[in-house]
């Protein structure tokens, strides 16, 4: 199951990216960027709602919601960042850029979490860098 979400994540990702771009032309990025949060923050909340998610607030621990709040602080940041690439550069080189993140992701998992780092993540990661210098260079 968790490979449909992911694919369905990166068909939304590639949604994102084009209609952020078709919607920003005349648009401060970080007025965009809020309006997109804004959006996101009630669809969110609305599942959670729906599906009596909310009930589990209060079994959050401090350590949780620490690592919730700065991960939180992270997308904010990307997010400002991505709209304003996006706004003053072309999405086809923008977004292999962005995609740099699932590198940065997996060395920080080796580092971080003790994730295990394989001769064919090591071999990945380069073909990802190599990728995104062919396409934006």
């Amino acid at each position: 199951m968790w490979l449909l979400f992911a694919v369905l994540s990166s068909v939304f990702a590639a949604l994102t990216s084009i209609l952020a771009k078709m919607g920003i032309s005349e648009v401060n990025s970080n007025l965009a960027t809020a309006i997109r949060t804004t959006v996101v923050l009630i669809l969110s909340w609305g599942i959670v709602l729906l599906t009596n998610a909310h009930t589990g607030l209060r079994e959050i621990s401090q350590k949780s919601w620490i690592f919730l709040i700065l991960s939180g602080l992270a997308t904010g940041a990307s997010w400002l960042c991505y709209y304003k690439a996006l706004q003053i550069g072309d999405v086809s080189k923008v977004v292999p850029i962005d995609k740099l993140s699932v590198v940065i992701t997996l060395v920080l998992a080796f580092v971080l979490l003790h994730e295990t780092f394989t001769a064919k993540s090591l071999i990945g990661c380069i073909l990802i860098g190599a990728g995104t210098l062919f396409m934006v260079l």
